[in-house]
């Protein structure tokens, strides 16, 4: 077995960014396998194609797989692909695990290590410090806070990967930090110098148990990208000729984050116990932030979360996540399916693929809400180096190191809260704040009320197609910032990707906004989630001070039927079923009211309608001459009986134009109403229809008789 050199080749990684020189080594195969085959080997691009095997022609008829072979393969392939799965489990069974106990018991025992670097530490963020107290002094702490913080991005950087995680953690904190920090601490990079090949495929022999030429027929000779935790490799695998990326971790990686938490920790005590203004338990994010880093330093950790994404959201057919080859993974090497692909912020490489930037954000947007309210698991971070548009239109999604979840609860109560806003219901909002997680019970959140009011009475007066969502997060940070809030990671991140997938649409697009595109999906989610709190949610949304708003439920059917899941048949029963409970009395008064008034409309309009059809004679005949019409209303209520009557035909059209739509899927809804319940609401409706509409005709008759009776002066 052996690896085959090529003379010259060129590679460039679109996706990356980065290209490789072609470069010629006038090296003899015979001559570069009897001197030193492994060295070589892992100083050149090798190229090697596997055989073709007569993979090109097309089967014969007799040959091509029945269903039932095809389904005996697949489970022989998923059986396998477990098997592999636990062999991979096995060689991470010794990956650490997070215990500040554990790093405090072995660093604390390594004095001398710890002062040279805590030295180093703090001979970067003295002077940064020393430069914010002459700020403050001067009082330029305001003028100067974006230099600064360009600063303290670049003290980040050269102290090495566990402060460029830091200040990447830092800057989905608005409670923590300034929007100028947020801001410019999100242009951290994870680019950092790249090790040694030879200590990198020194360790994916060490760690697969395996020679690097019985794995890879064939491998770059040097990193085509480097992160903080490791770097990746593009290479083939020898058994199938599958192109890979193999990614290793840099070596010494784990030492060197334990020691820097170790001294992280031992501030943040000092913050905890010393300095007030921080308000959040500064020692608790430490440790959560330590923890989710130390999962990432587990590669096959993060091939299992890229299982399990794919198996979630790779469902659609325009979102993409690459496949695991476990055989070849471990807890410091992680070999996963190559994707060609261009970065989601180099608008002129997708554009010139016949791509839309937009279209991928747009995908990029339901992906991300699907990930924060639906199943909970999403990716935390969002940046678009993770980013890919594929050369046939899908997003890929890259790097699953660092992954967060959504409680459940959690979720439903976004969405109320997304509801409060647009009700513009500021204390109720500020309550939401509880169910967050983002306040403890003993606060009191009356202040907070006009903080909120001021802000979003502003925003507000946009429309929702109109609001940027990064003016929002930056004005939700400043409330944050100013407030004992504690902002739970998940929300934290979810709003950054958000804003991130903005600021790539804004490159193609000036007027997007993000809001815009999430609406749908929540007007979706509303109308046709059964959960009891986005049930309650929905009425809170529709009914104010005892009337039906038509035009939030026209708005909601409107939106929604943009989202491609929306189902009319979902929208619909479950509505039916909340009217129905046992405990929905309060809800039905207010359904019946509402529902005479419709039926009084409908059948005023079609009285109106029959009037306006009839010639002129025949109008002067039926109603004695009187020039004022068939009814006794005024102009204004008519108009607005007739508006009313037009927007539930609207609400109907839309209903009918879902692409779900099928006259059989009322047949559901014609079972519920057979329920006792629903024949005692049709005839509260009925009699309450009937009563308007004998008042309405005894009003026509008083006035059709009084001028005939009255005497003549």
């Amino acid at each position: 077995m052996s690896l085959v050199v090529g003379q010259s080749l060129g590679l460039t990684l679109v996706g990356d960014g980065l290209s490789l020189r072609s470069s010629k080594r006038n090296v003899g195969k015979s001559k570069f396998f009897s001197v030193n085959r492994r060295r070589l080997a892992r100083a050149a691009l090798v190229q090697a194609r596997p055989k073709e095997d007569g993979a090109a022609s097309s089967p014969s008829p007799s040959s091509r797989p029945t269903t039932a072979s095809v389904v005996q393969y697949r489970r022989a392939d998923l059986a396998d692909d477990l098997q592999a799965e636990a062999r991979a489990l096995g060689r991470a069974v010794d990956a650490s695990i997070y215990s500040p106990e554990l790093i405090a018991r072995k660093h604390g025992s390594q004095p001398f290590k710890a002062l040279r670097r805590s030295l180093e530490i703090l001979g970067a963020l003295g002077g940064f410090a020393l430069k914010l107290g002459i700020d403050q002094k001067q009082g330029n702490l305001e003028k100067n806070m974006k230099k600064r913080a360009g600063e303290l991005r670049r003290i980040f950087t050269r102290l090495g990967p566990t402060f460029v995680k830091l200040g990447q953690g830092l800057s989905t904190r608005p409670d923590l930090c300034p929007p100028d920090y947020l801001e410019e601490l999100a242009e951290l990079q994870d680019a950092l110098p790249t090790f040694p090949d030879a200590e990198a495929f020194a360790c994916i022999e060490r760690e697969l148990d395996l020679s690097l030429e019985s794995i890879f027929s064939s491998v770059s000779p040097e990193p085509i990208a480097a992160a903080s935790l490791g770097q990746v490799y593009k290479a083939q695998l020898r058994y199938s000729g599958q192109v890979v990326a193999v990614k290793v971790q840099r070596p010494g990686i784990e030492e060197a984050i334990g020691l820097d938490f170790y001294l992280i920790r031992g501030v943040g005590k000092l913050i905890n116990k010393y300095v007030d203004f921080i308000t959040t338990d500064v020692l608790t994010l430490i440790d959560e932030f330590a923890c989710r880093v130390y999962q990432e330093l587990n590669y096959v950790q993060e091939a299992q979360n890229a299982r399990r994404f794919k198996k979630l959201y790779a469902d659609k057919a325009d979102v993409l996540v690459p496949d695991i080859f476990w055989d070849y993974t471990s807890r410091k090497v992680l070999t996963m399916e190559w994707v060609e692909g261009t970065k989601l912020n180099e608008q002129l490489a997708i554009e010139s693929q016949g791509l839309k930037v937009l279209d991928l954000v747009n995908t990029g947007i339901q992906c991300s809400l699907r990930q924060l309210l639906e199943y909970g698991f999403f990716h935390a971070d969002p940046h678009p180096g993770n980013l890919l548009a594929t050369p046939d239109g899908k997003l890929a999604f890259l790097d699953f190191g660092m992954m967060s979840e959504t409680p459940e609860e959690a979720r439903f109560a976004i969405i109320g809260h997304v509801v409060h806003l647009v009700n513009r219901d500021y204390e109720a909002m500020a309550r939401d704040y509880y169910a967050l997680k983002f306040l403890s019970p003993d606060v009191d959140v009356t202040p907070i009320v006009p903080a909120l009011r001021d802000f979003f009475d502003d925003a507000l007066n946009y429309t929702v197609s109109e609001l940027n969502f990064k003016t929002l997060v930056d004005g939700l940070g400043a409330v944050f910032y100013q407030y004992p809030f504690n902002v739970p990671a998940y929300y934290a991140l979810i709003l950054r990707s958000l804003t991130v997938l903005e600021g790539l649409a804004l490159y193609a697009d000036p007027n997007f906004k993000v809001l815009a595109a999430s609406y749908p999906y929540f007007a979706k989610r509303l109308l046709t989630d059964p959960n009891p709190y986005l049930r309650d949610a929905l009425i809170e949304l529709l009914f104010k001070d005892g009337k039906f708003r038509w035009n939030r439920l026209e708005n909601l059917l409107q939106q929604g039927s943009k989202d491609r899941d929306f189902s009319a048949k979902d929208a619909l029963q479950p509505v039916l079923k909340l009217l129905l409970d046992p405990n929905g009395e309060e809800l039905r008064l207010l359904v019946i009211k509402e529902a005479v008034r419709v039926s009084e409309a409908i059948a005023l309009g079609t009285v109106v309608d029959t009037y306006n059809s009839l010639p002129e004679f025949l109008r002067s005949l039926v109603f004695n001459g009187n020039g004022n019409g068939p009814l006794t209303m005024s102009t204004t209520e008519l108009q607005s009986t007739l508006e009313l009557r037009d927007q539930v035909s609207r609400i109907w059209g839309l209903l009918q134009s879902s692409e779900s739509f099928d006259p059989a899927i009322l047949q559901p809804i014609l079972q519920v109403l057979q329920q006792p319940e629903a024949r005692r609401l049709g005839g509260r409706v009925a009699g309450g229809v009937g009563q308007r509409l004998a008042a309405r005709f005894l009003q026509q008759l008083l006035r059709a008789t009084t001028p005939s009776s009255a005497p003549t002066p």
